[in-house]
Formats: C-alpha cells, structure tokens, sequence
C-alpha cells in the first residue's frame, strides 16, 4: 500500500485549515487508498532555518525525523491556509530545508481560506518555490472556501457526498501520478 503523507502547513492558534488534514487523513483510510500520516508543523515547533538540512552540521531530531517523513511518503498533500495572498512561513521554512526529498516527489496542494476565494492565490507562488526544488505538483487542486462552515474541528464536511467526490478526483490524480513514478523509478 502507497505512503502518504499530509503535511498541516499552518502554526497559528485557532487554525482552521487542519480540518482539511483530518478529513483526508480520514478519506484516504476509510477508502483504504493508503497508508497515511499527518505531518503537523504546528507539532515540530521549528525555528527559522538558516541552511539546507544537509549543511547543517549538527541537525536536530526534529529535522531528521520530518526528512525521513518527506524521504519515506510516495506522494504528500500539502494543506495550506492562505494568509495576504501567500503561503506561511512555516511552509515556506521546511520547504527550503529540504532539497533531494523533495526532488520528483508526487505533490498535491489543497488551498484553504476562511474568505470565498478558497486560498487559490496562493497556489501560483507556492507550485513555482516547489517546482524550482523539483518536486512534481500534480494538476489538481483542492480549493476550500469557507472552511469553518465546510469542516468541522474534527475534518467531518458540510457535505460529505459533494466533498468526497471532489476528494476522489484530487487523490486519483496524485494516486495516478504516485503510481507513474513508482514505474519510471523501476525502468
């Protein structure tokens, strides 16, 4: 069974878009479509990196561990919130920690926001920082509007059937895109 893993990319207090890592934590192991595990940056606490993982002499647990994360994931979804038309810090910080885990790595981006855009100004800057690391963002996305009112604390939609046959699309395509790597990988 694949990996994945969904990387949580906002730290704020009262943060919203973890509804939206719960429920595909939930919909990818209700539906049996992988192994998963939530990578929560609000957990790891990081500081401002200064240097790639690599050049960092004498690497924390913390940043060996969220590496070995990205390293071991077949595909990851990465939630974001949209906060003045970018993506948070936190995201951007262990984006550039990392280099060769992100290389060819099957990435899908779902945007969120409290507003009815649905935090999709911010995926233009963050696909161009992870297609300059070489990360393979696949071309879906998955857009929330609204999310208080669209998920509950504890990922469960609004409405579930119209949310999951929008989830089946985003995960095929990053499941489709998982499966095409894995087949280059073996030639």
């Amino acid at each position: 069974m694949k990996n994945i893993s969904i990387l949580s990319a906002s730290v704020r207090h009262g943060r919203n878009s973890h509804r939206v890592a719960l429920y595909f934590k939930n919909y990818l192991e209700e539906n049996k479509l992988a192994n998963v595990t939530i990578i929560d940056l609000k957990a790891y606490n990081f500081p401002i990196f200064e240097e790639r993982l690599r050049f960092i002499s004498d690497p924390s647990e913390a940043m060996l561990s969220f590496a070995e994360e990205i390293t071991k994931a077949d595909g990851v979804i990465i939630v974001t919130p949209e906060y003045n038309g970018g993506y948070p810090a936190s995201l951007k910080n262990v984006t550039d920690l990392l280099y060769a885990e992100w290389k060819r790595k099957p990435i899908a981006i779902a945007t969120v926001s409290a507003g009815a855009f649905a935090g999709t100004q911010v995926i233009t800057s963050l696909q161009f920082s992870l297609w300059k690391i070489g990360a393979l963002t696949i071309p879906a996305m998955f857009p929330v509007a609204t999310v208080e009112k669209t998920f509950d604390e504890n990922g469960i939609p609004s409405d579930p059937v119209g949310t999951d046959k929008r989830a089946a699309v985003f995960v095929n395509e990053l499941l489709y895109w998982v499966d095409a790597k894995h087949k280059m990988d073996d030639n």
